[in-house]
């Protein structure tokens, strides 16, 4: 029976018992309760791969302002910017995390990594990993699958989605997922894997989701820059060798205790936070205006 990924204590025991890699025992999962050869992962992989790629690209290129306008091409501005605040691969790292969120706030194609919400962060930093450090696709696809692991554990013990847990749940746990994929990349152990992650999110915790006007726009877009920027600095702190001090389930669970503990108006409901402002409940009576102005033209078309 493959492990069902209850624990990273376990999953990391399971490993020693059975010989595999943290990739492995996903894969494992993946056959036995999907019920899916390893050829059919691969190419759902290496599909979901392409999309990301592909997100970053249409989001550097193509032109991305939203129908509310509160997103309006800042990923191309930081891309361009002649002056990088520490080098150029770091500002890139960030505009293409950017990017692909902003995709995603106008309507484009994605791939949900953990959520919609949080798709600009494992694009933005596999991206510029891959580009920095010449990684070959194949463990590119083994990360994300190690990934995928993380994601399922946090899923048991927290949360993933932001009306559940807060924006720690959307972009903590997605940045939990890139940083654990980095050291996994860069041929760290499976202790410094997990250590990445709970560094993350330890660095993440308490993070509300307060989308204004209810739109997956602002503040969610910047936030994905900043994970990303996050789980690069997690993975280089846990390459290391320091210490979270904290074992990565203890943290989960400490995610999930917060989640359970925060206010409703700080979970995606547009009633607390950046929302709630004078400013952010402009924006939402505007954009309420806007849609019922629309909204007869296109009952006419259709």
């Amino acid at each position: 029976m493959a492990f069902l990924f209850e624990t990273f204590d376990g999953w990391r025991n399971y490993c020693k018992e059975k010989n595999l890699s943290l990739a492995e025992v996903v894969m494992e999962y993946e056959c036995e309760q999907k019920g899916r050869t390893k050829e059919q992962i691969w190419e759902g992989l290496s599909r979901a791969w392409d999309v990301m790629k592909d997100a970053v690209h249409t989001g550097l290129e193509e032109d991305m302002t939203s129908r509310s306008g509160m997103i309006n091409n800042g990923a191309k501005k930081v891309f361009r910017f002649p002056k990088a605040v520490l080098s150029k691969e770091f500002q890139n790292l960030i505009s293409r995390a950017l990017a692909a969120k902003e995709v995603n706030s106008c309507m484009g194609r994605i791939v949900a990594a953990p959520t919609a919400g949080a798709s600009g962060i494992m694009p933005g930093v596999l991206y510029t990993l891959q580009e920095i450090h010449a990684i070959e696709d194949k463990k590119i696809l083994e990360a994300m699958l190690v990934s995928a692991g993380i994601a399922l554990i946090i899923e048991q013990r927290a949360s993933l989605a932001g009306a559940v847990g807060g924006c720690q749940a959307e972009t903590g746990s997605a940045a939990a997922m890139a940083s654990g994929a980095i050291v996994y990349c860069l041929e760290g152990t499976n202790d410094q894997v997990f250590n990445a992650v709970a560094i993350t999110i330890q660095c993440m915790l308490g993070l509300v989701c307060d989308p204004v006007a209810g739109l997956v726009e602002v503040p969610c877009v910047v936030r994905n820059a900043s994970a990303a920027a996050i789980a690069n600095s997690s993975a280089q702190i846990a390459l290391a060798d320091v210490s979270s001090v904290i074992p990565v389930d203890e943290v989960i669970d400490a995610m999930g205790e917060i989640g359970a503990s925060m206010e409703t108006r700080y979970k995606e409901t547009a009633l607390g936070g950046l929302a709630a402002t004078t400013t952010g409940q402009r924006i939402a009576k505007k954009v309420l205006i806007r849609d019922i102005e629309i909204l007869p033209d296109e009952e006419n078309v259709s």
